[in-house]
């Protein structure tokens, strides 16, 4: 046998050998633009990882939660890599359900984190996931069909100025809808939207001893303005459509203004997906003058269950999708107006970020206003702006959710929706315990 056979046969045996180790990482992630991206510069964290390989399961919102939800809560190990809410990390964290993310790397600079999206991810004084980008909630708005109704969108504007201007825009001949809102059931679709709405109305989901609110009048005037707007200046399957559809529907020029996440402003802006890129303005999201706008505050993590047999690799991972060099890759490849948004201060105070991107103060300033600590007018005994930081409100907020999408089609009224939802949602926090 030549030196070179031995030679070459030991290459094979050594080639075999690293493809036999190579870890594969499965990443369970949300089908939105954002993540999307990501699964497409992944060459990039392969070349400075050449042992992992990546598999991904990319599901819509709320079947990725109820996958996940169910495989940790039984520790059925099928995922390395987890994309979970705000809502699900303390809650997660506290069940031993999360790894800490304490090796992320000496440069992945922890402190550069937003301290409003970092403390919803923190708990015993551990972070438990990394942003991979934050939003709040504002009004994304056509410019053009403001100018051409004599109107003037206001920095900080009213919900009756924006009931207003929604119906004065509204062309249905030329399938132009004034206003485009969440509608399809859901505790993180429709019901994100209502509850920040309704917080602004002054109503709550709980008072302080935990007995439900729909019974209230507060709770009804959100509702019924919802409905009665979407009637009016809505497009049409209204209660289909959730963040992903009104999206489209705004891209396509069919809606006048969307309250939606502020992460939509640059898939609204650019000019490649959009046909409305360079008419569109913002504002922050509309209050009814008691101290509260109806304006969320949310991030999409990534985190490493405890079931995880990889979990270095996992961590290697979840450090480079959520680091500053991400973000430079991302500005290198696709263009700063692209950058995930609302997780970095660095992000804030780069001028090519704020010169590519018009929305980002407005974002910022809408970040820096939810209080997740403070979220209603009247006190209550909760933590969260668009959800309850409670196990059961994934049960309950989604079942309430159906109740005011079927309101919205026209299947149920406004009444009755809220009867149903003080129903169900006294009935499971009985249950639960909270309710004696």
């Amino acid at each position: 046998m030549t030196l070179r056979t031995l030679l070459l046969g030991a290459c094979s045996a050594l080639a075999f050998a690293g493809m036999a180790s190579a870890e594969t990482l499965t990443i369970a992630t949300v089908n939105n633009g954002d993540m999307i991206r990501m699964q497409k510069l992944t060459d990039d964290f392969k070349k400075k990882n050449p042992g992992i390989d990546l598999e991904w399961v990319t599901l819509e919102e709320n079947v990725l939660r109820q996958k996940v939800t169910t495989d940790i809560a039984t520790k059925g190990g099928q995922y390395d890599v987890l994309t979970i809410g705000t809502y699900e990390v303390p809650i997660w964290a506290k069940q031993g359900w999360l790894l800490p993310l304490d090796n992320l790397g000496k440069d992945y600079d922890v402190d550069d984190l937003l301290p409003a999206i970092r403390s919803g991810l923190t708990a015993d004084g551990k972070l438990y996931a990394a942003p991979f980008y934050g939003e709040s909630s504002m009004v994304m708005y056509r410019k053009d069909l403001f100018d051409a109704a004599g109107l003037k969108m206001p920095d900080a504007p009213t919900w009756d100025f924006i009931a207003d201007a929604a119906k004065k825009i509204t062309n249905k001949d030329k399938e132009i809808y004034g206003i485009c809102l969440r509608g399809k059931a859901g505790w993180g679709e429709n019901m994100a939207f209502l509850t920040a709405m309704s917080n602004s109305f002054g109503a709550r989901w709980f008072d302080e001893q935990w007995k439900p609110q729909f019974d209230q009048p507060e709770w009804k005037d959100t509702l019924n303005f919802y409905v009665n707007l979407m009637k009016e200046a809505g497009p049409p399957g209204a209660s289909s459509n959730g963040f992903n559809e009104n999206l489209a529907l705004f891209q396509t020029g069919k809606c006048g203004m969307w309250i939606d996440a502020t992460v939509a402003a640059s898939f609204v802006s650019n000019p490649k997906e959009s046909t409305v890129a360079d008419k569109v303005g913002f504002a922050l999201a509309p209050d009814k003058g008691l101290g509260k706008r109806g304006n969320w505050l949310w991030a999409w993590n990534l985190a490493v269950p405890a079931g995880s047999q990889k979990v270095e690799a996992a961590e290697k991972f979840v450090a480079w999708a959520t680091s500053k060099d991400y973000t430079n890759l991302v500005a290198e490849k696709e263009g700063w107006l692209n950058a995930p948004p609302g997780t970095r201060t660095s992000l804030y105070a780069n001028a090519d970020y704020q010169k590519a991107a018009p929305f980002a103060k407005m974002t910022l300033d809408s970040i820096n206003a939810a209080d997740p600590t403070k979220p209603t007018v009247k006190p209550v005994p909760y933590v969260g702006v668009q959800f309850v930081a409670i196990p059961e409100f994934q049960g309950i907020g989604t079942a309430v959710g159906q109740q005011f999408s079927a309101a919205l089609a026209g299947q149920v009224s406004v009444d009755q929706a809220l009867q149903s939802a003080q129903q169900l949602t006294t009935r499971e926090m009985t249950k639960a315990g909270y309710i004696k």
